[in-house]
């Protein structure tokens, strides 16, 4: 049984003993219906870390079994990864906008990193230790380098999540969000594949500089003891320095290549389609993009999870759309992902229209077979234990457009905007009518109109 298709069955298990359709565990993932189905089937491979974690924790599994199924996404995510044909040489990036005073990018606060599944993708040591026996093929020697670096990553992972369960087996830790999304100054996914999104993090308030200011001690008598000074009596820490605008108490995953319902999608590039490599699934489109120089063509889907850093909650007030730069749309070429697929969730989401003069983000309810999602609406509470997640929708008809998010938060420590973008550069959107649009022939294994 190969990697992929253990991964599946585990999924299966999981589903099977939980008891839940396919439709709820999809609205809990924030995927749909199809989707879901194509990981439990082996036909596709979850692209991000959480996806898996979520799965587990909605099914109700313990911590050794999300720790199995966990350590079967390294496992099978590596392989995937080894199988697929080398990437084509970076284009050179143009050059970005300069300095942008204002709110901090989401990819300008360090913070401190959790789990990521992209250390599973490591096959340099094959190639480190020298040649290997003569009798072994090269099959097996590339399958035992995939294999071993997987595994090992898959133990610190499993070390992670007992450590962070503690002594509650039944609630496996939560992973963080993967799938970040490309460049969009120049062409849209020129980050590479796997590049884990920017998160950001609070900072620890700095150390009292000064000497302390409340009352001295009393003196003791001669010879005697020395009495400790009263608690009462000490100053308060220091505050925030003036003027210093406070650190977001939030971290954000940001994945700027998301497919409607896990297949439909267009990019636009200027390369004929006989440059043009092959459709990629989902999880390989930020590096299928970079490589092909192409951008999103006509509308693009940006999906960001948020959590708490602190003990406390964070209550999220506004989205607000920022666009830098509207260009005339290029005359590419369009190139759709799939020829058509459906699923039966339409997720609830903020729609934006780039072509607005002041363009806003207007909540939009979903759709689940039927079932009536209700439109996101602010205020929104989010924590360490409850994460959120905010979908946004941008479409445009008659620009080539940079355009960013502010989220707007408040918290007892303060308040304050929270950029999001793509890496630190603004997202790349454009218009696509009325040019060239090509398909994938399978059976023909080339694009045609």
């Amino acid at each position: 049984m190969s990697e992929a298709e253990d991964f599946a069955r585990l999924m299966r298990e999981l589903k099977e003993r939980g008891g839940l359709s396919y439709g709820v565990l999809a609205r809990r993932l924030h995927t749909s219906t199809s989707t879901l189905h194509r990981y439990c089937s082996g036909d596709a491979l979850p692209v991000e870390f959480a996806v898996v974690d979520r799965f587990a924790r909605a099914c109700g599994a313990s911590a050794a079994e999300a720790v199995d199924l966990h350590r079967a996404w390294l496992l099978a995510d590596a392989r995937r990864r080894a199988g697929a044909t080398a990437p084509q040489p970076e284009p050179e990036p143009e050059p970005g906008p300069g300095p942008v005073s204002g709110p901090v990018s989401v990819s300008a606060v360090a913070a401190e990193p959790e789990p990521e599944p992209e250390p599973a993708v490591v096959v340099g040591p094959a190639t480190a230790a020298g040649p290997p026996p003569r009798a072994r093929p090269s099959w097996y020697r590339r399958r035992a380098a995939v294999v071993t670096a997987a595994g090992l990553a898959a133990g610190a992972v499993a070390v992670a999540l007992l450590a962070v369960t503690g002594p509650d087996p039944g609630a496996p830790s939560a992973g963080a969000g993967a799938g970040g999304g490309a460049g969009s100054r120049g062409p849209s996914g020129s980050a590479s594949a796997g590049q884990p999104p920017a998160e950001t993090g609070a900072v620890p308030p700095e150390p009292a500089t000064g000497p302390a200011t409340g009352s001295a001690p009393p003196s003791a008598p001669e010879g005697g003891p020395v009495t400790a000074p009263d608690p009462s009596s000490a100053s308060p820490p220091p505050g925030p320095a003036p003027g210093r605008a406070p650190v977001a108490p939030l971290k954000a995953a940001v994945r700027s290549h998301v497919w409607a319902a896990g297949c439909d999608h267009a990019y636009l590039t200027e390369r004929g389609p006989e440059s043009v490599a092959p459709p990629p699934v989902e999880a390989d489109a930020p590096a299928w993009a970079s490589a092909q120089r192409a951008v999103h063509a006509g509308s693009q889907i940006v999906e960001v999870t948020l959590h708490g850093t602190g003990g406390g909650a964070v209550v999220l007030e506004g989205l607000e759309v920022r666009v830098g730069a509207r260009r005339t749309p290029p005359a590419w070429n369009v190139y759709q992902m799939s020829q058509g697929c459906g699923g039966g969730l339409t997720p609830a989401a903020f729609a934006v229209n780039l072509d607005a003069p002041r363009p806003l983000a207007r909540p939009v309810a979903g759709n689940d077979a039927g079932n009536r999602q209700p439109a996101p609406a602010f205020p929104m509470r989010v924590s360490a234990a409850e994460p959120v997640v905010l979908r946004v929708e941008a479409a445009t008809t008659g620009c080539d457009c940079d355009w960013s998010l502010d989220l707007r938060w408040t918290s007892p420590a303060g308040s304050g905007t929270l950029r999001i973008d793509d890496g630190g550069r603004p997202l790349r959107t454009s218009a696509a009518g009325g040019r060239p649009v090509y398909g994938y022939a399978l059976e023909q294994g080339r694009w045609a109109r």
